[in-house]
């Protein structure tokens, strides 16, 4: 099951509250809280393009960029037996850590893993 929905190149975050028979979410990837809400899955859908619509004009209104800026840098934690297999074949490959997992990150994305 997939918990996030898509428009206009935004992604939302799903879930459902069960005490409030309601669907939720948030706007993923900016810097700013933006949230949505539906009773039903087509009401959620509509909120959820009304928000990313009213968060664009917004910043449109205020000339700031709407999507999150990324330093490229970023801590990926692993099981230590992970870590030892992908040193090593950093190592075999002649390659740095960085250099390894960048690459490894860069095929997934290539190959549609990322999607």
């Amino acid at each position: 099951m997939k918990n996030t929905i898509t428009y206009k190149s935004f992604i939302g975050s799903l879930q459902f509250s069960q005490s409030d028979k309601t669907f939720f979410g948030k706007i993923e990837g900016i810097n700013h809280l933006v949230t949505f809400e539906g009773k039903k899955v087509d009401d959620l859908i509509k909120a959820f393009h009304e928000a990313v619509d009213d968060y664009l004009d917004i910043c449109k209104l205020k000339k700031k960029e709407p999507n999150k800026s990324f330093k490229g840098s970023f801590n990926v934690r692993v099981a230590p037996e992970i870590h030892a297999k992908a040193y090593h074949s950093a190592k075999s490959l002649n390659l740095s850590l960085n250099q390894f997992v960048r690459k490894s990150i860069e095929k997934s994305l290539s190959e549609g893993l990322g999607k």
